[in-house]
Parts: structure tokens; sequence; C-alpha cells
């Protein structure tokens, strides 16, 4: 006859109840290190590797457009710094770049502060010509180094909006035109070599998409590589606006614009032109 081992009754295991954890209250000095950590990483973002920059006028229409707000890459075409090459992507400027940059000189009706002194002025146009490029335009189309270039970007010239200074440059030189700076029309007779314009070392050529509403080099000269601050990557957001909307100045018309965004906000956001890529 056999018998029935019966089986050891099963011992529950019950994990242990975790020790209440006493709550540390954040002090003062840590909450304002935390905000000062995170102004300072912000800060840094966007002073050396990216910045927005809106877009007041009409002069790269059909790319931009007034009240672009733009993400503007600080890092790509910097001047390279030797101990970072190996992390960061460096590159020079090429053609047909949409650049960001501090305006050479300054021009009639460009801002000044209190006293009068002319103040730094960021402009956004299209790259055209790089150092040793030989530039000439005929009927509004760009010849470089002897070959016509493909621009589909670039406002067409027509007979009613044909100009001689802007669509034949350089054949009509700027003392002959209003706008042009005084150091450009000195300076521009050395850089003629048999009808083009020659690009000299260290210097870029540029130009508006809206060839015929573009205050660029053609009425003040070459931009130094040095004052090429990025190239724009995207729209981060675009408003409905006009130049005159950007000419304003004073804090009440700051204060009614703001007002004016807000009531407006879903109806004049351009939101088919959010996170539009910049080419």
């Amino acid at each position: 006859m056999t018998t029935k081992k019966k089986a050891a009754p099963k011992t529950e295991v019950r994990p242990e109840a975790a020790p209440a954890q006493e709550r540390v209250e954040e002090t003062t000095y840590e909450a304002v290190a935390s905000i000062c950590a995170v102004l300072v990483v912000g800060l840094f973002i966007l002073t050396f590797l990216a910045q927005n920059f809106v877009i007041p006028s009409g002069s790269m229409e059909k790319t931009l457009l007034v009240g672009d707000h733009l993400v503007v890459d600080r890092i790509t075409l910097a001047p390279a710094a030797k101990w970072i090459e190996p992390l960061i992507y460096y590159r020079e400027p090429r053609r047909n770049d949409v650049v960001v940059f501090i305006k050479p000189v300054f021009s009639p009706g460009d801002p000044t502060d209190a006293n009068g002194n002319p103040q730094c002025l960021f402009l956004v146009k299209r790259l055209i010509g790089v150092p040793g490029d030989h530039i000439h335009l005929h009927n509004g189309i760009v010849i470089i180094n002897g070959v016509a270039q493909y621009q589909p970007f670039a406002q067409p010239t027509t007979p009613d909006n044909f100009n001689e200074f802007l669509d034949e440059f350089p054949a009509v030189p700027p003392s002959e035109v209003p706008g042009a700076t005084e150091s450009w029309d000195v300076a521009f007779p050395k850089y003629i070599q048999n009808g083009d314009l020659v690009v000299p070392p260290g210097m870029y050529f540029m130009m508006g998409d809206n060839r015929h509403n573009s205050e660029d080099s053609r009425y003040w000269g070459f931009v130094p590589r040095a004052n090429i601050v990025g190239r724009p990557l995207f729209n981060y957001w675009s408003f409905k606006a006009t130049e005159a909307d950007y000419e304003q100045t004073g804090i009440g018309n700051t204060i009614a614009w703001m007002g004016h965004v807000a009531l407006h906000f879903f109806t004049d956001t351009r939101w088919t032109r959010t996170f539009h890529v910049i080419h």
C-alpha cells in the first residue's frame, strides 16, 4: 500500500513596504541656479548655434515673404575654429546659398541709434558670386564666368520692369542711380574687367531674389567673409504683414502691433509656410 505525501504548504512572500521618503523641498538658491542654467544654455544656442530672424522687406520674394520668422544656422558657414573642427561641420559659402549677413556699409535710411550712429543691420540675400567670379547681367540673366545661370527663384525681367542698371549690371555705374553708396561708386571701376565685375578675394556678391525691388551688392558692393552670419534653415512661423508694419517705431506702435497679432493670429498666420525649408 502506498501513502500519498502531503505537499508542503506554500509560503506567501510579500514585498516589504518601501520606507516613506521624505520630500525635500527645492531651495531658493537651487531654483535660481536651475533657471540660470536654462537661460545660459538657451543664450548659447541663440548666440552661437541658431538664431531667429524676421523678414521686414520684400527683397527676397517669393523665396521669403514679409513676416516670415526664420531659424538661422550660425554654425555651418561660420569661420572655422580649428579646436572644434572635428566636432562640427563647416563649409565655405556657395553660389545660390541664401545667407544672413551684416551689411558692410551704411546707406541713407539705415537705422541709427539715439546719437545718430549707424546700427548693425542684418540682411538676407542670395549669394551670387564667390571670390574670383566674373559676373555680369544681360537682360536680367546672371552670367558667371561666361555661363548663363539657371535661377528659377529670381524675379524674371520683362519689358515692363526692365531697368538698365539692374538688368545690364555693371554696364551702368552706380553714380547714375539713386540709392548707391558713395564708397561703392568710388571703388567700382577697379573691379571691372572686359565688362564683368570681378569678385575679389575674401568677398562675396549678393542679390535679392526680387531683383527689381532689392538694394543689394549692385548698390553697395561686396560682403566680406567675416560679415556672413549664417543661413536660414526654415520658417517656424509666418504672419501676414507689410513693410510699413515693421517700419513703425515706438512703444505705442509695438503694443498696437502685438495686439493686432494676438487678434489675428489664427486668420493671418500663413500655416502652409510653417516649417517651410528655405532653398
